[in-house]
């Protein structure tokens, strides 16, 4: 059984390598590549091999790429460190997906799988199959809840709850829709890649608003905008010249 491994990291493919080898001292592990550049450039010059471990996120892309740019349809064990329920999508078009670290013994299934197959040649994934797949591994779990000191105290913050977050004298404070206001550990900046940029814009250095919370925009000077929130601070909040297009598409809902 010949067998190409589809992976980035050198020693999860080594190790890999080895664990193939112990519980099939048959096999041979023909290729390691580790891009899908060089994925694509082997398979384009050299037959195909009878099984390949693609490892789903490379240095360059998802793996997924390599079907797209190859035709490739022959069995795939796929390898990840997502979470099962992010790869449901494409269970069904290949043999197995392992999650890392690979468990030895869901290793042994997954080939005691291909091998029980008469005929282990897996069907083309389809162009739209591929789309969603990619579409599905590319959402985000966006924060859920924030962690907020009160006094000596910790509270949980649902993001739901949350009209804005805003800095001030060196700190990150948000604003619930209670009133209320409570400093974070996080930076503005860091705030902004951890929240779902469809339901929070950040409109200039000092605010992140929550579409919920905007009751009004009002055309201000110098081509900004003013926006009137739900429950404000003694601030005006103003959405900077260079964000003002950004700003009107993703009132609109576009990306």
């Amino acid at each position: 059984m010949n067998i190409l491994i589809v992976e980035d990291e050198p020693i999860a493919a080594a190790q890999l390598a080895a664990n193939v080898a112990s519980l099939r001292p048959g096999a041979k592990v023909i290729a390691v590549c580790d891009t899908i550049k060089s994925t694509v450039n082997w398979l384009k010059n050299n037959p195909a091999p009878d099984l390949a471990f693609f490892d789903i996120q490379l240095g360059d892309g998802l793996s997924f790429e390599i079907f797209k740019q190859t035709g490739y349809n022959q069995p795939v064990i796929f390898t990840t460190a997502f979470n099962q329920y992010a790869i449901q999508a494409f269970k069904v078009n290949s043999i197995d997906y392992l999650l890392k670290p690979i468990d030895r013994s869901e290793l042994e299934k997954a080939l005691l799988k291909f091998e029980s197959l008469k005929q282990p040649v897996s069907s083309p994934i389809t162009s739209q199959a591929l789309e969603e797949i990619i579409h599905s591994l590319k959402k985000k779990n966006y924060r859920e809840r924030f962690l907020v000191k009160v006094g000596t105290h910790l509270r949980v913050a649902e993001t739901t709850d949350i009209l804005y977050f805003y800095s001030m004298q060196k700190g990150t404070f948000l604003k619930l829709n209670d009133g209320k206001d409570y400093v974070i550990d996080q930076s503005l900046e860091q705030v902004e890649q951890l929240v779902d940029p469809a339901q929070f814009f950040r409109i200039n250095r000092k605010y992140l608003v929550a579409l919920k919370s905007i009751k009004d925009v009002i055309t201000y000077s110098n081509s900004r905008l003013k926006l009137k929130v739900q429950i404000p601070i003694d601030d005006e909040f103003l959405v900077a010249r260079e964000k003002v297009k950004e700003f009107k598409d993703w009132l609109e809902g576009k990306s």
